[in-house]
């Protein structure tokens, strides 16, 4: 049935698409954030929808009359300098080199997707849409989940599919996170005109906040805690949001298992737990990558690639201020970096993480910046509200990010585009047409 409703709706999506580029982007996102090919069986799961939609973007962009200018600033700049860099470091890796093109292959379709989310977003209609695309994937998924979670008394466990890109309930938790700011600037911008739409979307983000804790993360439930805070001083809704929360503790008192509480309750006890200190046995041998090569570093996956970690493992006493405990490295397989920076750092040296944090730092300044100035001009409060949300869904990331390997992730290089054009196009025509008033 799914299958039929797809391929029905199709020919009508991609009409609305080649009319519409915004469309076609918005639908470039939900389909590397919902993995519909996992949906479907028979002749639709053979369709490469995502490689579909984004070959309908560009060429609607190419064929578009007027395109507005395209400015990357600072931002956008960094962020080019660095997949350069990183093609630099996989020329040179010292993992294998069809997996590491392959993984710079990867990352290069995100870069796609920043580039074109610069150059076709320039309203508020086509910034909603694209957001409404990531809460109808990351936030459906989520909600979905959460149902099952709640349905079960906690005992099902929250992961995504196997080969996507967020298969593994970590990175999922992270997903969730950045999600619940963009799901809240939704409501603040619909829930008024519509009650359907506000009790959906406040359903959204009480489901996020249940997958979030059903997958189990110690790192999602961290970011969750600390997006909390943050959102807590950023927001003017402090009574709604404190209320929202007692509502959500108190509901998950009676569901939350004892497994649950002991996981995290290894929070206060890192040094004692293998699966963190493995981690930072993993952090310290990026940190002597990159040592060893601190311009390109080893090139996508070289820490993973066994060969290379092993040889590093003969350094790993080398450098006792980097404390492991009684960790070791594994003698038998070589294993991930667990952290976007020292992901960055083993993959792409020091230098490719400079850029990497550069990236990161100007779009949530950036961000900040807009907020502030949008509230000092007034009359832009949706403006002022979506760079608020964008700088906690980056925030979110920067958290979440520490202790997984998730570098390269679509989203956030989008909200960095985003951040771009609120900073670079649509802000600056609000005051210079207020100017000319």
């Amino acid at each position: 049935m799914r299958d039929f409703f797809l391929l029905i709706m199709l020919p009508f999506m991609l009409y609305a698409m080649a009319k519409r580029p915004f469309i076609a982007l918005g639908m470039w996102i939900w389909t590397a954030m919902f993995f519909p090919n996992a949906w479907v069986y028979g002749l639709a799961s053979g369709i490469r929808f995502n490689l579909l939609f984004a070959a309908v973007a560009i060429i609607g962009y190419v064929v578009w009359k007027n395109k507005p200018k395209v400015s990357l600033g600072s931002t956008g700049a960094v962020v080019l300098l660095f997949f350069g860099w990183t093609t630099l470091s996989t020329m040179g890796t010292m993992a294998q080199p069809d997996i590491s093109w392959e993984y710079w292959s990867r990352f290069a379709k995100v870069i796609l997707l920043f580039l074109f989310v610069i150059c076709i977003m320039q309203k508020k209609l086509h910034i909603d849409f694209f957001l409404w695309c990531v809460v109808l994937s990351i936030g459906f998924y989520g909600s979905m989940e959460a149902l099952k979670y709640l349905a079960t008394g906690g005992t099902h466990k929250i992961e995504g599919f196997a080969g996507h890109v967020l298969g593994d309930r970590n990175e999922l938790a992270v997903a969730f996170n950045m999600t619940l700011p963009l799901s809240y600037y939704l409501l603040t911008q619909y829930g008024k005109e519509s009650k359907l739409v506000r009790i959906g979307l406040f359903g959204v983000m009480a489901l996020l906040i249940t997958a979030i804790i059903g997958t189990q993360s110690r790192g999602g439930f961290i970011a969750l805690l600390s997006l909390a805070g943050y959102l807590f001083i950023k927001t003017e809704r402090k009574i709604l949001l404190t209320t929202m929360l007692v509502v959500v503790v108190g509901a998950f008192s009676g569901i939350v298992s004892n497994e649950w509480f002991s996981r995290m309750d290894t929070i206060n006890n890192m040094d004692s737990d293998a699966s963190f200190m493995g981690r930072v046995v993993a952090w310290k041998l990026s940190f002597i990558l990159a040592t060893n090569h601190p311009f390109f570093g080893g090139g996508f996956k070289a820490l993973e690639y066994f060969p290379v970690w092993s040889n590093l493992s003969q350094d790993f006493l080398s450098f006792p201020f980097f404390y492991t405990g009684d960790a070791l490295p594994d003698m038998f397989r070589g294993r991930a970096a667990h952290s976007v920076y020292f992901q960055v750092l083993s993959d792409h040296g020091f230098v490719g993480l400079g850029l990497y944090l550069c990236a990161l730092a100007l779009s949530f300044r950036n961000a900040g910046r807009v907020a502030a100035l949008a509230r000092m001009a007034g009359g832009h409060d949706w403006v002022s509200t979506l760079a608020t949300m964008l700088q906690l869904s980056i925030f979110a990331f920067a958290v979440g990010g520490a202790a997984l390997s998730f570098a390269y992730f679509d989203l956030i290089f989008a909200i960095y585009a985003i951040v771009i054009v609120l900073n670079l196009r649509i802000f600056p025509s609000f005051i210079a047409k207020d100017a000319m008033r």
